[in-house]
């Protein structure tokens, strides 16, 4: 299947792109390489081939939802450097 320079043209217009005559006789050429290449694919038998979206196997980067019980407050409390009741003390940063 070849590309026509009309085929060409039409996608120029469409795209809003100025082309001249030889751009549109290169952009025919190049776009059939394209499509030569899309034939080639096609020959190739991918029978048990699994269907993929990345070529590195790749996990999910998210932990498992799983539920649990909140540590104490008292816990996160003394690794603090002081504590005013339930809440941490910090030097005041705004005058």
């Amino acid at each position: 299947m070849a590309i026509t320079r009309e085929e060409v043209r039409h996608i120029a217009l469409l795209a809003r792109l100025p082309l001249n005559a030889d751009e549109e006789i290169a952009f025919a050429q190049q776009l059939d390489h394209i499509l030569a290449a899309f034939t080639n694919l096609d020959r190739l038998d991918t029978t048990g081939v699994e269907p993929t979206a990345h070529i590195a196997p790749l996990a999910t980067p998210f932990r498992d939802d799983v539920v649990s019980t909140t540590p104490d407050p008292d816990a996160w409390l003394a690794n603090g450097p002081a504590r005013d009741g339930r809440f941490f003390k910090v030097p005041k940063i705004i005058e």
